[in-house]
């Protein structure tokens, strides 16, 4: 099971980042451009921040259940796994960081709806995705790291 879920988080992380690019293009152009809210735009939204939390729920079995490196990391390791940059970073960093991703989509989705004004919808909805996505940037694993190199950017199931 652990391969596939890891494969399918791979996966729709690619989701998450379009609809974001998505969201992020109409909450600015309407924010912008004095556009009315539509219910596309709830649409794109209702996307984005779906697919935040479908990642949520496939990374939280991977992290509570089925990762040799989430919660296991510090049930075997103790506090020894914040001394080990790979276990900090897939033992708190990530899984904190995600986690505040996907608040701030809810709260940009919440706070969107609740405006008085389109733009004002608009720009609640642009601020919170973008915090949103520079957190999710920040912590999607690229292969960057000294720790992480060549890590695929594509998984297979």
């Amino acid at each position: 099971m652990y391969p596939f879920l890891l494969a399918l988080h791979n996966w729709t992380r690619w989701l998450v980042l379009l609809f974001a690019v998505v969201a992020l293009y109409k909450s600015f152009t309407g924010w912008q451009g004095n556009r009315a809210y539509t219910k596309a735009d709830s649409a794109v939204y209702a996307s984005f921040t779906g697919s935040m939390l479908l990642q949520l729920v496939i990374g939280g079995l991977l992290y509570f259940v089925y990762s040799p490196v989430g919660l296991q990391a510090f049930q075997r390791l103790g506090g020894a796994v914040m001394k080990d940059p790979e276990g900090r970073f897939w033992g708190v960093e990530h899984i904190t960081l995600m986690l505040l991703a996907v608040v701030a989509a809810q709260v940009g989705r919440s706070l969107s709806k609740k405006q008085a004004s389109d733009v004002l919808k608009h720009k609640k909805a642009f601020t919170w995705f973008a915090i949103a996505l520079v957190l999710v940037l920040l912590m999607i694993p690229w292969g960057l790291g000294t720790w992480n190199p060549g890590r695929p950017l594509w998984r297979g199931l």
